[in-house]
């Protein structure tokens, strides 16, 4: 710090905060602790659903008629694309029969476009997201109907 005529150095990351402070002969020096960052908070509280709160019954009768129905879902956090580009055609259509290493759309996060592959065999049978829509872990993208 004498070299470059430094008198104060202050750093935080991760938690810990460090400050380093040359003494002067006009300063007294007092020690400074460090003050810990606070637990982060949830974003948000998830209150149960209607579906979550329906009887098993209805819940069996949907899963009978998805029988064979898989479902894509988005293995991060960001924004959904459908097209690599607003003037590209889109990646997958309802119909359109897609294997493991099928690109199905783009999400970015953090300015970083990534190419999401299907990871299985079938048919697409319903896009459940939109174009341009914010996504989170775990969130259902597409509907595959398995041979």
């Amino acid at each position: 710090m004498k070299r470059s005529s430094l008198t104060e150095f202050e750093i935080e990351e991760e938690g810990l905060k460090l400050r380093i402070c040359r003494s002067d002969e006009n300063k007294s020096n007092v020690p400074q602790t460090a003050v810990p960052y606070p637990a982060p908070m949830p974003a948000y509280v998830q209150q149960p659903t209607e579906a979550a709160l329906a009887p098993a019954t209805v819940e069996k009768q949907a899963s009978e008629e998805e029988k064979g129905i898989v479902v894509i879902k988005s293995p991060m956090v960001g924004t959904f694309y459908r097209a690599p580009s607003p003037e590209s055609p889109v990646f997958v259509k309802e119909g359109d029969t897609v294997n493991k290493d099928t690109t199905v759309c783009i999400i970015e996060a953090m300015k970083v476009m990534n190419e999401i592959p299907a990871e299985l065999e079938g048919d697409i049978k319903q896009a459940l997201v939109e174009n341009g829509d914010s996504v989170e872990y775990g969130q259902p993208l597409f509907k595959v109907k398995q041979p």
